[in-house]
């Protein structure tokens, strides 16, 4: 899923939107028994209408105060009031930011809670993680002091989130960029004096120089070949914008080469206090940092237990094989493991054909998904696109939803393409990872039926506010739980390797938890980490490699996957146990998705009737 960027300030908060509680469990078979029937709705609290409505009000003051300070994230939401605006990173900005978020929770604070309907509740809870993670960002992990992914994202955003989609004539929207163009110089001259170059680590400073010149590319892409759309004093005012736009972006690329990149030297590791505290907004989960990591190693070695059974099928009796005892050592597992991975790795699409075999996977992805009845599945499409240039660097693929307030706009599920200076080394490592099994993995998880799907879903949420505060470790759970449900379901069943790389995907997510701990608070080196990636969840070296980089830039995201998918099994499993053989998966899926992507543990808290907490 494309990390939503509602406010820049808080990108480093990246899943500050997210919260749940997790318990470990993998679920149970997903075929259906014959009853079809879901989970008992919740019985109805005896909520006040007086203090609902005072949270209401309280809701949408919170959305059109936030709206208007985070006029680039408003955009991307669907609300197009300030199309022609860009967020204010000044001094004066920030302290905007922090009193309207102090004011909010005051008054969130003298709302009763217990006097809320349950649906409620969990907006309120919602809104109050929300809002204190805000605050802790500007005051205490001050992002906006150390990482430039801040303004470079805000200077891409601000361009990408009015073009890409049609959601008005395209004269309007160029007349909106003309103005955002008009304003983007004064982010750069926002970032300039607000970095400081000894607390930005050079890991960040040398991936946004590569990513700058991103922006011009979004000019060539969307405003150029537009811009005979717009005539006279309309047509010079976009023109000199342009221009304007590109003196700045080369004065900022000087500034990054010459300045902040040379003198870069601040700490990539934001350390156990800080980290904790982010893991605390990112999740709100109940388990702590120690809980996930005893978690995680324990599924890794589970896992890998299941992936070597596997190996031992495919590779019995087959002329030199490695040692495939009942009992294996940790070196015999490693072996077996890699023999029938490299079974997989044959099947590789061309250098030049992966986008297309994508769609060639999201095809039949959807069409067992329907066939299967395993859920709703919408009617809209889903775009496979290359991933704009100022948003590659961090992850391969992404799903970019249209803003919850927008209605009718296209999905896309956007890949990036094979950098042109990898040699036949690296692509082939790349190519190996990204097998066309792994290929249809990254469909099912990206598009059908896991972030493309819930996301549908999720614009039909319940509240606006819940709609506009999509819980990414919900989404993230969701896309790993269907990948598995897949799997269990007979996606590709004639494929017996097909499991094996569907096991080897969920590692990653597994990994992702470990690996984000190990760099970010135990000091993993490189080598520490690739050793890790490499040997103990089978990725490929430019897999791995990217992946060090996304964990050096990034903090508290990495492990969303793990948890959020734990979550989403446990609660599967909870239901199953309270319906019985009433239970049905399509109905079980469709109750899940129909509560709006909040954090899970309050999906379940609402599907069992639980106190809501």
């Amino acid at each position: 899923m494309r990390p939503l960027r509602p406010s820049p300030l808080v990108l480093a908060l990246s899943a500050a939107l997210l919260a749940l509680a997790m318990t470990a469990c993998k679920p149970h078979d997903t075929a259906a028994p014959a009853a079809p029937a879901a989970a008992a709705p919740a019985a109805a609290s005896a909520a006040d209408p007086a203090v609902d409505a005072a949270f209401a009000a309280l809701s949408k003051r919170w959305l059109d105060g936030f709206l208007k300070l985070n006029p680039v994230g408003a955009t991307q939401i669907g609300d197009h009031r300030f199309d022609g605006e860009i967020d204010d990173l000044s001094a004066a900005g920030r302290q905007a930011q922090l009193d309207f978020n102090q004011k909010l929770l005051g008054e969130l604070d003298a709302i009763d809670a217990a006097k809320l309907s349950r649906e409620n509740q969990v907006d309120a809870l919602i809104l109050r993680n929300r809002l204190q993670a805000d605050v802790w960002n500007l005051q205490t992990l001050q992002s906006w002091a150390w990482d430039p992914q801040v303004y470079s994202g805000l200077a891409g955003d601000a361009i990408y989130n009015l073009m890409a989609r049609d959601f008005a004539p395209m004269p309007q929207r160029l007349v909106s960029a003309t103005a955002r163009m008009e304003k983007i110089p004064q982010v750069f001259a926002q970032a300039r004096a607000n970095l400081d170059p000894a607390r930005v680590p050079k890991i960040h400073a040398e991936t946004v120089a590569k990513q700058n010149a991103g922006v011009l590319s979004l000019i060539d892409t969307f405003i150029a070949p537009n811009a005979g759309q717009l005539s006279g004093e309309q047509r010079k005012r976009l023109d000199a914008a342009v221009a304007g736009l590109r003196k700045a972006v080369a004065e900022q690329q000087a500034w990054l080469d010459k300045t902040l990149v040379p003198n870069a030297r601040g700490n990539f590791r934001i350390g156990q206090t800080l980290y904790d505290e982010k893991l605390k907004f990112s999740l709100n989960s109940s388990l702590s940092r120690a809980q996930i990591m005893q978690r995680a190693q324990a599924e890794l070695a589970r896992v890998r237990g299941e992936m070597y059974a596997i190996a031992v099928k495919q590779l019995k009796d087959k002329p030199g094989a490695p040692a495939l005892p009942d009992k294996p050592t940790p070196e015999q597992q490693q072996a077996a493991i890699e023999a029938a991975l490299e079974l997989a790795y044959a099947d590789k699409a061309p250098r030049d054909k992966v986008v297309d075999f994508a769609k060639q996977t999201l095809a039949q992805a959807t069409e067992f998904t329907r066939a299967k009845n395993l859920v709703t599945v919408p009617d809209a499409p889903v775009k496979v696109i290359l991933m704009p240039e100022f948003q590659r660097g961090v992850a391969l693929a992404y799903c970019d939803s249209p803003g919850p307030l927008d209605k009718g706009l296209d999905t896309y599920y956007a890949i990036s393409p094979i950098p042109g200076d990898w040699n036949d080394q690296q692509v082939d490592s790349f190519l190996r990872e990204y097998n066309t099994r792994m290929i249809h993995l990254l469909s099912i998880h990206e598009a059908m039926p896991g972030h493309y799907l819930e996301g549908a879903h999720s614009a039909k949420a319940p509240s606006t506010l819940r709609a506009v505060l999509r819980s990414g470790v919900f989404a993230e759970g969701w896309a790993v739980d269907t990948e598995d449900l897949m799997a269990d379901s007979g996606y590709l069943d004639n494929d017996p390797l097909f499991r094996l790389v569907q096991l080897k995907f969920y590692l990653r997510s597994i990994g992702n938890a470990i690996l984000d701990q190990g760099v970010q608070v135990e000091d993993w080196s490189r080598e520490q980490a690739m050793d890790f990636m490499v040997k103990q969840t089978f990725q490929q070296e430019r897999e791995a490699a990217g992946k060090w980089v996304r964990a050096q830039l990034t903090s508290a995201q990495l492990p969303t996957y793990f948890v959020g998918a734990q979550e989403h099994f446990d609660m599967r499993r909870a239901v199953e146990e309270k319906l019985g053989p009433k239970f049905e998966i399509k109905a079980y899926h469709d109750q899940v998705l129909s509560y709006g992507a909040p954090p899970v543990r309050f999906v379940r808290e609402l599907m069992l009737d639980e106190p809501i907490r």
